[in-house]
């Protein structure tokens, strides 16, 4: 699992970032969060391919989150797809993006669907669930949650062997779940296998100030990647426009469980300068907190 900050900043593009985008790839397919304008560039400067790209989930409709899309959808036409590609969204994302695909002399050369999504729905697709609730924002936004399926415990070959069970396959077979018969003898999983490990699990907020709710999608989280608009001294402004200070995403990170916090969304208002000082009041409240930088990649390794 891999996660790729293809843009850091909020609000407009700026010399050192680009607005929100931010990749996960599973499984071979790839997961886009968010996607502002120059999305489809910043692609072609990182390690993943804009083409692998199954499923988009918007936080919500503000400019800086979704205007990339148009040239991503044209530039994925232009470059032969054929697979379908989901976009998702809050209530109402729907029918405006149909709206947009009808203004430029172009359509999608692919199957293109558009979902409105409400806070409270999951998504089962493929070895992952993805969890969206209401993010406490000015206009209709969510925030998400991608969990890898959970997976068998460890094998445990000193039972395997003291029960008699022989090496080979129905070692195998044990582990992928099954029930097994050797000798007259029935063996079940839970006879050899330890307690099920769970699987790794990714939190974007997208816009959002800090909220109750907030917390408990991102508990134990390995990767919590948040609204981190303004400094410490700027909170109150943050808030009164529905965003998140650096501290205020460090307590979330630290209440929640994470394990690691990625700050992004990173004000135009900053610059190099303040980057130190940003990250160390982050860091003061919870110290597993990384500042994103434009093509930041993270590996997500298993906890195990």
């Amino acid at each position: 699992m891999k996660l790729v900050v293809l843009g850091s900043g909020g609000s407009w593009p700026c010399r050192d970032r680009a607005p929100p985008a931010i990749a996960l790839k599973l499984n071979g397919d790839i997961l886009l969060f968010d996607c502002a304008e120059g999305t489809q560039r910043q692609f072609m400067f990182s390690s993943v391919s804009f083409m692998q790209v199954k499923h988009v989930f918007l936080s919500h409709l503000h400019g800086d989150h979704f205007l990339g899309l148009p040239g991503l959808v044209e530039t994925m036409g232009l470059n032969d797809r054929k697979d379908r590609l989901d976009v998702y969204g809050p209530p109402g994302t729907a029918k405006r993006l149909r709206v947009l695909f009808t203004v430029g002399y172009f359509s999608a050369a692919f199957p293109l669907e558009f979902h409105d999504l409400q806070g409270g729905d999951q998504l089962d697709i493929g070895g992952y669930t993805v969890r969206c609730i209401e993010a406490s924002h000015l206009v209709p936004s969510l925030s998400f949650s991608v969990e890898e399926s959970g997976r068998p415990g460890r094998f445990n070959l000193e039972k395997a062997k003291a029960l008699g069970i022989p090496e080979g396959r129905l070692y195998n077979r044990l582990q992928a779940g099954e029930t097994v018969t050797h000798n007259g003898k029935t063996f079940t999983p839970d006879m050899v296998l330890g307690p099920p490990r769970k699987g790794r699990k990714i939190v974007y907020t997208g816009d959002s100030a800090p909220a109750a709710a907030l917390t408990e999608l991102a508990r134990d989280a390995d990767v919590l990647i948040h609204d981190s608009t303004s400094d410490a001294a700027l909170v109150a402004k943050a808030n009164q426009y529905g965003h998140s200070s650096n501290v205020q995403a460090a307590e979330t990170a630290k209440n929640a469980g994470a394990r690691t916090l990625l700050l992004v969304h990173i004000s135009p208002r900053f610059g190099k300068e303040d980057e130190p000082r940003i990250l160390a009041e982050a860091k003061a409240v919870f110290p597993e907190t990384v500042l994103a930088s434009d093509l930041l990649e993270l590996e997500v390794k298993l906890r195990d």
